[in-house]
């Protein structure tokens, strides 16, 4: 984190979404105006949207809220709290530790320089545009009892979004958060364990809050972020607080009634829940009509032979 202690300060000092020339940034942080030109276009790499005007400095395109772990302790109680401006990715930071923290550690970072979703894919995660939160969670009950747990966890980011003034947010099967047939938020669910022992999984989320339009066009599918869904968009500190505090109490729940208990819910939630859809399965391409899903987390495809659950895995599923 060395290495990144000049761009974090200067990102403070730019935080304001004032002008600040190169001279005063320099002298405030302790460097050289054209080494402040060479860190701000880092910055600008890591997706902050900087420009600069001649006589007056550098700004920010708006004003900027960054994380702070006291701000989001004082509404929350978490075993553990990691709070790291930028990392190559929040879950595989708690892999790594999987048995040095306790249950319930969270991670969350500013800027992911190597973050991940579904299969591998890159997630884009530009500085502080989003939130990128990742939770260390033993199960005792084992690998068989985390059957359609990333289901769970959309439920509750469904649950803390909707709580904070979000209107219409829906749930993709089996790990996306939707407003207006646009993705908000990806869920990865990662686990290690052996059979007949604990479950130690951790859960990733990655969520657009004002993703810039020049960032956006790296994705290759229909995006949008909260602040769409939002009259009045919430606090980066609040929102996190929030979504740690429904996690600790929906993964609790979870243990005690298990994906059963949630399948209603879920498909409460359901964006494509009776509407015309297609799988994708390899080559092959199953249309139908979603049914939503049952006790087992499958999602349940009505075609002409009848209704059909489907399981994860290298099954994509796409609005008709």
């Amino acid at each position: 984190m060395k290495e990144h202690a000049t761009r974090l300060a200067l990102i403070r000092a730019l935080s304001d979404g004032s002008f600040h020339s190169g001279e005063t940034l320099g002298q405030a942080i302790g460097i050289s105006r054209a080494a402040i030109s060479k860190h701000i276009k880092t910055l600008q790499s890591w997706g902050l949207d900087i420009f600069r005007v001649q006589g007056k400095g550098y700004c920010l395109a708006k004003e900027l809220e960054l994380l702070d772990c006291d701000k989001i302790l004082a509404q929350v109680k978490c075993s553990h709290l990691s709070l790291l401006p930028v990392i190559d990715s929040t879950n595989q930071y708690l892999l790594d530790r999987v048995g040095q923290l306790p249950s319930g550690s969270v991670c969350l970072a500013e800027y992911q320089q190597a973050g991940r979703g579904r299969r591998g894919r890159q997630w884009l995660s530009p500085f502080g545009s989003n939130l990128y939160l990742s939770m260390y969670w033993r199960l005792d009950a084992g690998m068989a009892a985390a059957m359609g747990l990333s289901l769970v966890v959309g439920i509750a980011i469904a649950d803390t979004l909707t709580s904070l003034g979000a209107q219409s947010i829906k749930l993709k099967w089996p790990n996306d958060l939707y407003f207006q047939d646009k993705k908000l938020a990806g869920i990865l669910t990662e686990m290690t364990g052996q059979a007949g022992d604990a479950a130690h999984i951790v859960i990733g989320m990655g969520l657009n809050i004002a993703m810039p339009d020049r960032e956006g066009e790296h994705i290759d599918q229909l995006w949008t972020n909260l602040a769409d869904a939002c009259e009045i968009l919430p606090s980066r500190n609040l929102l996190a607080a929030n979504l740690i505090a429904q996690l600790q109490q929906t993964l609790l729940e979870y243990e005690q009634v298990g994906l059963a208990g949630f399948v209603e819910r879920w498909n409460e939630y359901d964006n494509f829940l009776n509407r015309p859809v297609k799988l994708l399965i390899g080559e092959r391409v199953v249309e139908g009509i979603a049914r939503g899903i049952d006790k087992q987390g499958g999602l349940l495809l009505e075609t002409e032979q009848g209704v059909t659950p489907y399981i994860g895995g290298e099954i994509s599923l796409r609005g008709c």
